[in-house]
């Protein structure tokens, strides 16, 4: 079935994932428009999230948001760049009949908000960060360092104590050991102790050639905010 959207260019499609509704824009999405590696770190996230206050960064089509308004969050803040994205997102939390009076959305760039956020002394209990690629090559990983850990520094800032940092690196240029040393960096410079609870990588659909070690190019970590 196919369906059409005021605001939304291209078409899109419903899927369900998990037992949740999902509408798929294929045509003009990103690669397939749904980001099917992240499927059992949704879920996970719906798992945590009972009662929290969640900010969900780079959220794109609500992915992440959905599952953690269905899984009883508190509240949402859904924030990204494009509002034909977040058009979606909010569509996304109609089609499952999750309660919009538990989300607000924001556009505009994630690095500028969290500086805001933190300037208003705002704080969560759940802060996922769910970037583009940062560094697609080896050669750009110095660079994408600095920000990806600028976005966790501000993260565990506006953390609450005991709150969930769920961050991921989807650069191949990004391995997971680096990852970890950055995200590690960012927790000592902001001055908080946090540790990592859990890891997230893709999924078993995603699988990664020993000739292609890069192809493992999803890292994630839960960290516990002390």
């Amino acid at each position: 079935m196919q369906l059409a959207l005021s605001g939304v260019e291209g078409f899109v499609f419903p899927i369900i994932e998990h037992n949740l509704k999902f509408i798929v824009n294929l045509e003009s999405g990103h690669k397939t428009g749904f980001y099917i590696d992240q499927r059992k770190n949704r879920l996970r996230v719906r798992e945590l999230a009972k009662d929290k206050d969640v900010l969900d960064c780079f959220c794109y089509t609500g992915g992440f948001t959905v599952n953690a308004l269905a899984g009883g969050a508190k509240s949402v803040l859904s924030v990204d760049s494009s509002a034909a994205a977040l058009a979606l997102c909010r569509e996304n939390i109609s089609l499952n009949d999750l309660p919009s009076e538990h989300h607000t959305s924001i556009e505009g760039d994630v690095f500028q908000l969290l500086r805001k956020f933190r300037d208003e002394n705002r704080s969560f209990d759940m802060i996922i960060l769910d970037p583009p690629k940062f560094a697609p090559t080896v050669a750009q990983a110095e660079k994408a360092t600095h920000g990806y850990k600028d976005i966790n520094l501000l993260a565990f800032k506006l953390l609450r104590a005991g709150g969930m940092l769920v961050t991921f690196s989807c650069s191949g240029g990004i391995d997971a050991g680096l990852f970890q040393k950055i995200v590690a960096g960012a927790a000592l410079d902001a001055g908080v102790d946090a540790q990592i609870v859990e890891h997230f990588s893709q999924g078993a659909d995603h699988p990664v050639s020993l000739h292609f070690p890069a192809g493992a190019y999803l890292k994630g970590l839960v960290c516990l905010k002390k």
